[in-house]
């Protein structure tokens, strides 16, 4: 018999459930949740080299994790890792990796467990941002796009989800963006390849219950737009409403969900409601609070800077 295959609840019990679960989260949202300890926990950032990878990698420095640090950039990588070293973590170690490249992900993954041990928390970060319209994007930064900020999430699962699966202990987080909750002009093929590392990441999350594998926790992350240079150059008009993020406050409310074992976390908290709006207002509706809010011109900025540009298949921002 499958994981999931039991007799159906009744009418009366699903209802029961049903009111508990809310009467739960009802509960939590007055008293937080408590902490889980990460303290020796392998704990592995992609992207980790600057901006959201680096100061992810600090917050979990200071709560004693062992660090696995993966970046293109050596230099950065391996600053970062001394930086984790001086902020109190068990150990840390830097690895230079492409994770646009499917053999190398597999082959630095190989490293790590033969040298670290099994990852338990797998945070996929890494990141790039082309700041193009669709038709102006070359065919090559397109497929960059999406190898690294979507299919890179699925040879790391491939890695490391089979050794948490063994163990029934884990925790895999997607760094996705509100770029995945909503299409933005300038940005559809950021926005298809954070959609598909929504829509992949909930995927294995839905398999891991229908298997009954409850020690694997999954968080995904969408937060607006973040002050890390990766979005240099884009605006919001309603500030109070849709503020550009500082990066401390985006990692440290990240580090807490994750401790807690949260499933979405959308950063700002106006998204959730926004998101609720677009489930059901009618397009003209819609049409009018996104000209109100400025959505269709958040990015004239970053791709005016972009026109300034060589056409260059490097011409990209990492996290």
């Amino acid at each position: 018999m499958a994981p999931d295959s039991k007799p159906k609840d009744s009418v009366a019990l699903f209802l029961g459930k049903i009111l508990f679960s809310l009467l739960e989260t009802m509960v939590f949202s007055l008293i937080p949740k408590p902490r889980k300890n990460v303290a020796g926990e392998i704990v592995l950032v992609t992207g980790a080299g600057s901006g959201l990878g680096r100061l992810l990698a600090l917050q979990f420095a200071q709560l004693g994790s062992v660090l696995v640090l993966w970046d293109i950039n050596k230099e950065g990588n391996e600053q970062t890792c001394r930086m984790a070293r001086e902020a109190g973590a068990m150990k840390a170690y830097a690895y230079s990796c492409d994770c646009s490249r499917r053999e190398d992900v597999y082959r630095v993954a190989d490293q790590v467990k033969k040298e670290v041990g099994d990852v338990s928390i797998l945070i996929n970060n890494a990141g790039i941002v082309t700041g193009r319209k669709f038709l102006e994007c070359p065919d090559e930064l397109m497929e960059k796009s999406l190898d690294v900020n979507f299919k890179a999430h699925l040879w790391t699962y491939k890695a490391f989800l089979p050794a948490m699966i063994a163990n029934d202990h884990g925790h895999l987080v997607c760094i996705s963006s509100s770029a995945g909750l909503f299409g933005i002009c300038g940005l559809a093929d950021y926005c298809a390849s954070k959609f598909a590392a929504t829509g992949f990441a909930e995927s294995v999350f839905a398999e891991t219950i229908a298997q009954n594998q409850k020690g694997i926790k999954t968080t995904i992350v969408y937060p607006f737009f973040t002050n890390t240079g990766m979005f240099d150059g884009c605006s919001t008009a309603s500030p109070n409403l849709l503020p550009i993020l500082e990066p401390e406050y985006v990692v440290r409310k990240i580090v807490d969900a994750v401790l807690q074992n949260q499933l979405y976390l959308c950063i700002p908290k106006t998204l959730y409601f926004l998101l609720f709006l677009k489930s059901f207002l009618p397009l003209r509706t819609l049409l009018i609070l996104a000209r109100y809010l400025d959505i269709f011109h958040v990015m004239d900025g970053v791709m005016m800077k972009k026109n300034l540009k060589t056409n260059s298949t490097s011409d990209c921002n990492t996290t």
